[in-house]
């Protein structure tokens, strides 16, 4: 879900040793699902509009209402997952609580599927996206990435992470995989709609013939785990924090293992309606709070996440 070319960043290295931190979160059951149905107890934050330093920013509308309808990929550990319990845990989640202290609000995720989530967005189905989604020039501008043609309206952004994306093979049986360039012959596993499916698609048009990548999307990233598991893919491309993860906790630990250095970090930003510009602005407000009170350096390291802060967030620094 996020980046959008093979530069290599300088922070790569450091940011693969925050993969022993994420075992911070434990290795708890992965559950998801990719429809667009309502989830239980996915309610984050339970601040009043009394109290809240920051809810006179927000919308009437959003006040009145006391919460924020968010559309998110909840298959995304340790981004957003459902724990063994069915409860909605992750990253976003807990962001997300700060910011409603901040605001006075409750974020109400509401799981659907990636490629789905900026449709339901524009539809008014959701107030925000958050779900690990990058922050780039196409979204804020409503391009196709495959076309380069407009296919409808952009949205805004509220940076608030930055990652890259990584590459991991089953252990033991990398293919001789190191880079994408190494992908040449091979069959790759993602998540459909992700900026690791357009890197895909981009690296496939320098195979050289006889050396094709063959690629398979799926609607979540459990999917293409379970295609690499079986056998059925050669390796699996996801952002860092969620790759990381899953060699952490799957099979113990015993099932992956991460090859080559992330590319191009890229920031996480929650994607609002272009019309929707006070809600824009209290958000990002609220993420500078706890930037600042230190709640959110608190939230990423209790997920592996701290080598991606940021110090300040911005509208729409993808590029």
């Amino acid at each position: 879900m996020t980046a959008s070319s093979t530069r290599r960043t300088t922070a790569a290295r450091s940011r693969l040793a925050a993969a022993g931190a994420i075992a911070v979160a434990g290795a708890l059951l992965i559950t998801g699902c990719g429809d667009q149905t309502k989830d239980k107890n996915q309610n984050s934050g339970s601040a009043s509009t009394n109290s809240a330093p920051l809810a006179d920013k927000l919308p009437q509308e959003i006040r009145s209402k006391g919460k924020i309808r968010v559309g998110s990929d909840i298959a995304y550990a340790p981004v957003e997952y459902k724990d063994s319990t069915g409860q909605i845990v992750g990253l976003d989640p807990d962001l997300a609580a700060a910011l409603g202290k901040q605001l006075g609000v409750t974020f109400d995720f509401q799981n659907g599927t990636f490629d789905a989530l900026l449709t339901g967005l524009r539809s008014d189905r959701y107030d925000i996206a958050m779900s690990a989604m990058t922050d780039n020039k196409n979204r804020q501008e409503g391009v196709d990435p495959d076309t380069g043609k407009k296919v409808g309206e952009g949205v805004d952004f509220v940076d608030y992470l930055t990652a890259g994306v990584s590459i991991y093979t089953r252990k033991g049986d990398t293919k001789g995989i190191t880079t994408w360039d190494d992908l040449c012959g091979k069959k790759l596993a993602v998540q459909r709609g992700t900026t690791s499916e357009d890197l895909a698609k981009q690296q496939a048009k320098k195979c050289p013939s006889g050396k094709k990548l063959a690629i398979e999307a799926f609607d979540d990233n459990q999917q293409a785990q379970t295609r690499l598991r079986s056998g059925g893919a050669d390796a699996v491309s996801a952002d860092f924090p969620v790759a990381a993860y899953a060699v952490k906790t799957s099979g113990g630990g015993k099932d992956f293992e991460v090859v080559g250095d992330q590319v191009e970090a890229a920031p996480y930003g929650i994607a609002v309606s272009k019309k929707e510009t006070q809600l824009r602005d209290a958000l990002q407000a609220a993420m500078n709070a706890i930037i600042k009170n230190g709640e959110y350096q608190k939230i990423l390291e209790k997920w592996g996440a701290q080598d991606g802060a940021v110090k300040e967030s911005v509208i729409n620094g993808g590029k």
